[in-house]
C-alpha cells in the first residue's frame, strides 16, 4: 500500500512539473571557426546545423541537440586538416529576463570524415570520438528565434598516433535556431 502511494505520488509530481514545462523542438545552423592545438595550426570557417530539443521549467532549461559540424585547422598555409562530426552537445541554459541565457554543458563528437587539403582520408589517424565542454550565451526570441554565440573546448586527445603530441579540438560558433514547434508555455 505504502508503494502504491508513493509510486501515485511521485507521477502527479511529474505529471505537474511536465504541465508547468515548455517543450520546443528546432533548427539550427550558424558558423565555425575551428582550430586544433597542434603547433601553428591557424583557424579555419566552416559551419555547424541540425535539430535541437527544448526543455524549458521556469527559468532553467535543457537543450539537447544533434549536429553535422565541420571543424579543423590550416597548418600555417602549408596543409589543412578538415573533420566531419555528429556533435552531440546536452546545454544547461540559465534564462534571465528577456529571453537572454547562459549556457553550459558536455558535447559528445562522432568522426564521420576526416581529410587533408587534396581530399586524401586520414581519418584512420583520429580517434572516433570527442569529448568536449560547450560554454556559451544566447536569446530566445519571443517568436522562436533563437541567437547563440558558443565556445567548444575539446577535453579529449582526438589523436589516434602513438608517440605522437596530442590534439585537441576548439571550436567558436555563431548560430540562429527556429522553432518549428512548441508545446506548453
Amino acid at each position: 500500500m505504502k508503494k502504491t502511494i508513493l509510486t501515485l505520488s511521485l507521477s502527479l509530481i511529474a505529471l505537474i512539473g511536465v504541465s508547468q514545462a515548455k517543450l520546443e523542438i528546432g533548427l539550427k545552423a550558424g558558423a565555425n571557426f575551428s582550430n586544433t592545438d597542434i603547433d601553428n595550426a591557424e583557424s579555419i570557417t566552416s559551419f555547424h546545423g541540425g535539430l535541437y530539443g527544448l526543455i524549458k521549467l521556469a527559468n532553467i532549461g535543457i537543450q539537447p541537440e544533434v549536429l553535422v559540424s565541420k571543424q579543423g585547422s590550416d597548418l600555417s598555409g602549408a596543409s589543412e586538416i578538415d573533420f566531419s562530426y555528429v556533435n552531440v552537445p546536452v546545454m544547461l541554459k540559465i534564462y534571465f529576463p528577456g529571453g537572454l541565457n547562459l549556457q553550459a554543458g558536455p558535447q559528445f563528437g562522432i568522426l564521420t570524415n576526416a581529410e587533408n587539403e587534396v581530399g586524401a582520408d586520414i581519418k584512420d589517424l583520429y580517434k572516433s570520438s570527442d569529448l568536449s565542454a560547450a560554454l556559451g550565451a544566447g536569446w530566445d526570441a519571443p517568436f522562436g528565434l533563437q541567437a547563440n554565440v558558443r565556445y567548444v573546448l575539446g577535453l579529449s586527445d582526438i589523436n589516434d598516433v602513438a608517440g605522437q603530441e596530442e590534439v585537441k579540438n576548439s571550436t567558436f560558433q555563431v548560430s540562429i535556431g527556429y522553432s518549428l514547434f512548441k508545446l506548453g508555455k
